[in-house]
């Protein structure tokens, strides 16, 4: 069984949506502390054919509390704003009529739980993207919280009985094959392939939200991009 695990993300790169796709069950990373300026409440998209940060208001956020007990603000006019700044960013992108729509159903879905805000925009993208990888809190399975890093990720293959575990490229400082080769788990890094596309007239910019990459392709293009990378995984394998 091919495993992924991965704090839940805002809207993110097309990367994060290969690794899902690319496992047979994916953990999303609930209860880890919070990363201030990390990508969990926000991403970029462009304006103007520049990249900038677009972002979740949260209530309580900090680095001393875990993703699943911070809030999110559904003040309207929070909300409202975000939309707007989306459609002005895009509206005249060749497949904005099909993808805002399910901007509007992320944002205004009723949750207070930043972590669970952010399963269901995941679940509605993956839906779209017909990823039909399976969900799991990882604050739903019997693991020693106590454990850290590396450790607990090889608890939580065992938890659930993976055979392979798929990390996104940056993760390779932080895992050892052997650690995992001796759990019994093939260990393999995901790195995405060079994806181009046309962005209005400007010059590309690259790694923005998968907002980007949808709203200026088709469906179909973009489950195939799904599979545009490779694997790396130990020389003695």
């Amino acid at each position: 069984m091919k495993l992924g695990i991965m704090q839940p993300y805002f809207v993110p790169y097309i990367g994060y949506w290969q690794l899902i796709a690319a496992v047979d069950q994916y953990v999303i990373y609930d209860d880890v502390d919070f990363i201030k300026n990390g990508w969990i409440h926000r991403n970029r998209i462009l304006v103007g054919g520049m990249p900038k940060y677009y972002n979740i208001r949260m209530i309580g956020a900090g680095s001393y509390k875990k993703i699943n007990e911070i809030k999110v603000d559904h003040n309207p006019n929070v909300i409202n704003k975000s939309l707007r700044i989306i459609k002005g960013a895009y509206q005249k992108a060749p497949f904005f009529a099909m993808i805002y729509p399910l901007i509007e159903e992320i944002l205004h879905y009723q949750e207070d739980n930043l972590a669970v805000f952010l399963k269901n925009s995941i679940e509605i993208i993956c839906d779209f993207l017909e990823i039909r990888t399976k969900l799991i809190y990882s604050s739903s399975l019997k693991k020693d919280n106590h454990l850290k890093g590396e450790q607990k990720v090889l608890a939580i293959c065992n938890e659930l009985g993976a055979t392979e575990y798929y990390n996104a490229i940056g993760g390779q400082k932080l895992y050892s094959y052997c650690s995992f080769e001796n759990k019994g788990v093939k260990l393999k890094f995901l790195i995405t392939n060079n994806i181009v596309y046309k962005q209005f007239e400007n010059q590309f910019q690259e790694n923005l939200s998968i907002i980007d990459v949808l709203m200026f392709n088709p469906r179909e293009h973009v489950c195939g991009l799904l599979k545009e990378y490779s694997l790396i995984e130990d020389k003695k394998g």
